[in-house]
């Protein structure tokens, strides 16, 4: 489609440029905008609010044509009120079109092989974007993005954000605020009000000439400000004289005026027009009227001469949008309907697609069509994967539309709780299923409900309800296939009791259904409940077996191969995982997440919270945030560690509130032993050692996915709340999951320091330093290496200087500040007995060149150098979304908003030799 517009194209006659009149203020910061955009300042967002005819759209012209003179390159499109079901077609319709195209139809066809993964879209849209914008400042203008698509919308969220560093400026317009809140450059808005009567006068003279009657100006008034229906008045008074007849109440009136010159085919070419959109293709138009597109010529040519329609070359256009609501409002209620829902058919025995037809038939659509429940149904599993929310309206509807004793509800119904589970609406996903089984279904179809809302449940961690009502679909189950599904659920869920060992055979008992039945999908929830299993049961070789099963079964769950992976301490192997998911567009938020855990159990303190904000971000952007507990436990760890209990405070508070909004007993486990490590950094040692006890007593299931790796934290709070015997109990589980994990050097070596502080062990001690310098984590190596050096300390024997050394070392390398300092004071007490004096970790700085990470000045260097995200993150072997979280914070602490103010600080800093190390971590002596 062309981005040229019709009313635009009126700027070039004698009628004046009814948009522009009285907007001197929102044109001087549209120049504004595109100027800093041109000049190398960072992206820029401008957002034209406003009634429809107030001038959004010649504005939007405007600062498009300032940005081609100043050598942008520009996407210019439109979202069509129509067109909602269609992936991303409000940005498409002008990222194919321009004078170059920002997109080829190449890029745009490999995009769309990909259009169920949201994230991965938008990222390698992105990353084209990004590539276009090196050698030229970018504007994307979208127009009416009230109408945008879902897919649009959230590309609109996104790209900003991750686009803060390139030369783009977006500029949309809309009827109401769309809402786009992501994380990107500053908006501005400019909400478009009434023109004055200055305005008024001045567009009158325009359009007249000369002086204007005062009989005019009264007239206008009824125009209420809005431009364009001031223009449209003036053409009649240009055309008719303003002593002719009482101007028409707004535009519906004075359009029907300008319709009854029309010969009555002419007039019904129109109407079916409004109903097909504001766009309109001639054969849809001829189809609906029942006769060729040849035999319309005469109609087309009348309304063009009209001023009611434009031809673009490729679609017939009404001039404004306010014409044909006016047109549309003209056809009686019951015609409109009727009209809509012979063009769904009609479209459908065209060969079009579903998405095309669906606009329609919600406007239309009865109790009882049966064309339409099935033509709903098929949209929703069409969209279902790149907008689940309208895909679960979709599926509701059809399910609105079947009579109520029809035996179709059950099955429309079922893909409707599907369709409400897969958009996050759990609630009403179970309502809908219990809704149906209120209904008394046959056995098998109560036992298939019971199966698709074990879903449900899960999701609502409703644990208890989720094995009641498997236990009581599998008394009614015949069927094979729902049977083993059905079992893999209990499986699922009986892994969150205490009874393990039954939770497993359940488990092998559906694994082996499954497998006689044939079922993918019952395969993998049995896979993935043993798993579960293993992991609560702390069997981590079993776990990683599950797990490896299940990654190769169904890629989606390579994060959990990973993660269990992890609680074995084979790193490497979670490396070569996840280089091997490169650019996978599963679950890339789960894939980031794994990445913060290694990175944390690395010592890579940095890394993993720019990690865990990065994942944060990416659930944030999907609306789907099932991680956020976990992400913000760790994060408040990493700063307990770096000594910051204020960010510790904060993330806590955002945990009590998640897990007050959404209960689940595994977020509320993790809550409990977060407030107890917060409450013993403030020295409310006993409620710190209640809140361990709380998580011991009340759940079992989750003691070693929660405590493997912080069991000796959970011995130190227990000694110093006074519980010596939760003390011991940690340590004896601590001493069984060794026993269960003798291959894993962390489980060995954390159990015997837990049995070393519950005993006061020197010999239990070193064995746990031993144990730990053969592991990959620096972290539990530098707590036991210090609880070891203060032991020897208190004895005086001079070992303990170099293991308070290799302890201090070891947390100042990782980033660790506080517990390093802890470190450095006991080491000065040890040193100073031999006349020695350490010196003091520097304290971090929040600005400036210094406040950079390690990872951070080498993402800042190589955008400097002229890579782009992808790039950078390719020679980092990183993600590009966690270089995006890279830069977002480099721009922040080096306070700026381009990639060409970046290149010449990183310039400057070479130059001047003040980045030739990563971070300084100690000062001179």
């Amino acid at each position: 489609m062309s981005p040229d517009r019709p009313e635009e194209q009126g700027a070039a006659t004698g009628l004046s440029r009814p948009g522009l009149r009285g907007r001197e203020a929102e044109l001087d910061r549209l120049r504004a905008l595109v100027e800093t955009v041109r000049d190398g300042e960072g992206g820029a967002i401008a957002l034209l609010l406003g009634e429809p005819g107030i001038g959004k759209t010649a504005l939007l012209q405007e600062a498009v044509s300032r940005a081609r003179a100043h050598g942008f390159l520009v996407s210019h499109g439109r979202a069509e009120e129509l067109h909602e079901l269609a992936p991303l077609a409000s940005l498409a319709s002008g990222l194919l079109h321009g004078d170059p195209p920002l997109l080829s139809g190449t890029d745009l066809a490999d995009l769309a092989g990909h259009h169920d993964q949201r994230i991965w879209l938008v990222e390698r849209l992105a990353q084209l974007i990004e590539e276009r914008s090196a050698g030229r400042p970018v504007l994307i203008a979208v127009d009416d993005v009230q109408w945008a698509d879902p897919l649009s919308r959230f590309a609109l969220s996104v790209l900003p954000a991750r686009l803060l560093s390139s030369p783009v400026l977006w500029l949309l317009t809309s009827r109401e605020d769309p809402e786009l809140y992501g994380q990107g450059p500053l908006t501005t808005t400019l909400p478009l009000r009434p023109l004055p009567g200055t305005a008024l006068a001045e567009l009158a003279r325009d359009v007249l000439g000369g002086d204007v009657p005062a009989r005019v100006g009264e007239l206008l008034d009824g125009a209420g400000g809005n431009p364009f229906l001031a223009a449209e008045m003036l053409s009649g008074i240009a055309a008719t004289g303003a002593d002719g007849p009482e101007p028409p109440e707004r535009l519906v009136l004075g359009v029907r005026g300008r319709l009854a010159d029309l010969r009555p085919d002419t007039l019904h070419f129109l109407r079916i027009g409004s109903v097909l959109g504001r766009a309109f293709s001639l054969a849809d138009a001829a189809a609906l009227c029942g006769r060729p597109a040849s035999g319309l010529s005469a109609e087309v040519d009348e309304a063009i001469a009209a001023a009611l329609l434009h031809d673009d070359g490729e679609r017939l256009l009404f001039r404004h949008d306010l014409l044909r609501q006016a047109v549309y409002a003209d056809l009686a209620p019951s015609v409109r309907r009727a009209l809509h829902r012979e063009a769904a058919s009609r479209l459908v025995a065209a060969g079009r697609s579903s998405v095309d037809a669906v606009p329609h038939l919600l406007k239309s659509a009865e109790p009882g069509d049966m064309e339409a429940i099935g033509l709903l149904g098929t949209a929703a599993e069409d969209v279902i994967a790149v907008m689940p929310d309208l895909a679960a309206d979709l599926a509701v509807r059809a399910l609105e539309l079947v009579p109520p004793r029809a035996p179709m509800a059950y099955d429309v119904g079922e893909r409707a709780v599907v369709a409400l589970t897969r958009a996050g609406r759990y609630a009403q996903a179970r309502d809908t299923g219990d809704a149906l089984l209120a209904r008394q279904p046959p056995l098998d179809v109560f036992a298939r409900l019971q199966c698709v809302l074990g879903d449900t449940l899960w999701h609502l961690d409703d644990v208890p309800e989720l094995t009641r009502r498997t236990t009581t679909a599998l008394a009614a189950v015949t069927d094979p296939v729902i049977r083993a599904r059905l079992t893999a659920r209990q499986a699922l869920a009986r892994s969150r009791g205490s009874d393990l060992g039954a939770a497993r055979e359940t488990g092998e008992r559906a694994l082996a259904e499954a497998e006689r039945a044939g079922d993918r999908e019952a395969r993998v929830l049995a896979l993935w409940g043993l798993g579960e299993i293993a992991l609560n049961a702390g069997d981590c070789a079993a776990a990683v077996e599950h797990h490896t099963a299940l990654s190769v079964f169904d890629s989606a769950f390579l994060p959990e191969e990973a993660v269990a992976l992890i609680h074995m301490d084979d790193f490497e192997t979670v490396r070569r995982l996840l280089r091997t998911a490169g650019d996978a567009p599963l679950r890339p938020a789960m894939l980031i997440w794994t990445q913060g855990t290694l990175n944390m159990g690395l010592g890579r303190l940095d890394d993993a919270d720019a990690d865990f904000v990065t994942a944060e971000r990416l659930e944030a952007d999907l609306h789907v945030p099932g991680n956020l507990v976990n992400i913000r436990v760790n994060r408040g760890l990493l700063a307990l560690l770096r000594g910051d209990r204020e960010a510790a405070r904060e993330h806590l508070d955002i945990v009590r509130a998640t897990v007050a909004d959404r209960p689940n007993t595994g977020n509320h486990a993790t809550h409990q032993y977060f407030e107890a490590v917060v409450a013993d950094a403030e020295g409310d040692h006993t409620a710190a050692a209640e809140l361990v006890r709380s998580v011991q007593r009340d759940h079992p299931f989750l003691r070693w996915r929660l405590l493997r790796t912080h069991v000796v934290q959970a011995v130190h709070i227990a000694l110093r709340g006074g519980d010596r015997k939760l003390a011991e109990d940690l340590a004896a589980q601590a001493a069984a999951h060794a026993t269960r994990n003798p291959t894993v050097p962390t489980a060995q070596g954390t159990a015997a320091h837990a049995s070393a502080l519950v005993n006061t062990d020197r010999g239990l001690l070193e064995r746990a330093v031993g144990t730990l310098l053969t592991g990959p984590r620096p972290l539990a190596l530098a707590a036991a290496s210090a609880d070891l050096g203060r032991t020897l300390l208190t004895s005086g024997d001079a070992a303990a200087t170099p293991a308070l050394t290799r302890a201090h070392d070891l947390y100042a390398q990782a980033g660790a500040d506080a517990e390093a300092d802890r470190v450095r004071s006991v080491l000065q007490r040890a040193t100073h007995r031999q006349g020695r004096r350490t010196g003091r970790l520097r304290p971090r700085t929040d600005q400036g060149w210094d406040a950079l990470t390690a990872s951070e000045r080498k993402v800042a260097r190589l955008i400097a150098a002229g890579h782009t995200n992808r790039s950078a993150a390719e020679a980092l072997v990183v993600s590009p979304h966690t270089v995006n979280t890279h830069l977002a914070s480099i721009f922040r602490k080096l306070a700026v908003r381009s990639r060409v103010h970046l290149a010449r600080i990183v310039l400057a800093e070479d130059g001047a030799g003040t980045a030739a190390g990563d971070r300084a971590t100690s000062a001179p002596p």
